[in-house]
């Protein structure tokens, strides 16, 4: 069964017995435990209808038990075993005799009650042991695969709107196409940015500053670079900053900033505006203020007018056009220092 189905079939409150759920995001996991438990149990006594056992270190008997006791107060009761990891193919003797067991115990599950056994993947390559899919019974095996294009961008617009804050389209796939698509992460960083825009709407501005802070040393050595015409180093930092998992499309909206920034304060000196009114201004710390400053001085108002140019032009070819993105980062990088 995949995800699709899942949902379609508690939405019609057409439960399984069992269900088996793995994959890399534990959040998004998660969450379908939690509609399962939501549609089924009677929150009043919840405590009393839903238990929750760690798979590493309780085995088989614990299972059992926690599945024959019978609801208090209610038809179902919903036992989560997580860290399920004798579903896994790297378990341990303990971990192989809890599989077997469970797996011809899954066909005799009480009526009344609802087994979920959910294991996360450490890495990518993980899988779950073959006879997973083998198990007889009322169960249903459940890949759960990251959410993308209008899935995500719609998952995470809820997320906003459940946390009393709308969200405009235009800075939704901003923030989607910016951060990690790990639903831990995103919850994390909503939750950050609703924290920083209280009382207001959210810009791509916000968002930026958001984000701004994991990798302003980078961009800043980055653009360092380009003011001396030192391609090469400035393309050493691109592919550091893309193999620590920094996406294209925010590494575009970074140097944009930067090169925004440096034209305000080089605009800004010229008026005779002092570090501390211009960090005031630009909402700058005033020791990167007065970084930035220096740095501003190696460029002319001309470079600096051109380098935001080929970024809007960057930008627009990323979106309209089918191509390899760090190959445009890369010409982009080339074409600020001819």
């Amino acid at each position: 069964m995949d995800v699709i189905s899942l949902e379609k079939d508690i939405k019609n409150k057409k439960f399984k017995r069992c269900y088996i759920l793995y994959g890399e995001d534990e959040a998004l996991i998660q969450d379908i435990v939690s509609t399962i438990i939501k549609d089924t149990l009677d929150p009043s006594f919840l405590d009393l209808n839903l238990l929750r056992i760690d798979g590493i270190k309780e085995g088989f008997e614990v299972i059992e038990n926690a599945t024959e006791t019978l609801p208090f107060m209610s038809e179902k009761k919903v036992v989560e075993v997580y860290r399920a990891e004798f579903l896994s193919w790297e378990k341990d003797k303990k971990g192989e005799q809890t599989f077997k067991k469970i797996a011809k115990y899954i066909d005799t599950l009480p009526d009344h009650c609802i087994l979920i056994l959910y294991y996360v993947f450490k890495e990518q390559r993980d899988k779950i042991t073959p006879e997973v899919n083998r198990i007889k019974g009322d169960v249903a095996v459940v890949k759960v695969d990251k959410l993308k294009g209008e899935k995500l961008y719609k998952k995470v617009e809820n997320i906003f709107i459940q946390n009393g804050k709308p969200i405009g389209k235009i800075e939704l796939r901003f923030f989607v196409d910016n951060v990690d698509n790990n639903m831990r992460i995103i919850n994390n960083e909503i939750d950050k940015l609703i924290s920083y825009t209280e009382g207001r709407n959210i810009t791509k501005q916000d968002i930026l500053d958001l984000f701004s802070q994991k990798s302003e040393k980078d961009i800043f050595n980055m653009v360092d670079f380009l003011s001396q015409k030192r391609p090469e180093k400035a393309t050493n930092i691109l592919n550091e900053l893309i193999f620590k998992g920094e996406k294209e499309n925010y590494i575009l909206s970074m140097i944009e900033r930067q090169f925004k920034i440096l034209f305000n304060l080089k605009l800004g000196m010229s008026k005779g505006k002092s570090k501390e009114i211009l960090s005031r201004e630009l909402k700058l710390n005033i020791y990167i203020c007065d970084k930035m400053m220096h740095q501003s001085e190696k460029f002319s108002f001309k470079q600096l007018k051109r380098c935001m140019e080929l970024c809007i032009n960057s930008e627009r070819n990323l979106k309209t056009l089918s191509l390899n993105k760090k190959t445009e980062l890369e010409l982009l990088i080339i074409n600020t220092v001819m």
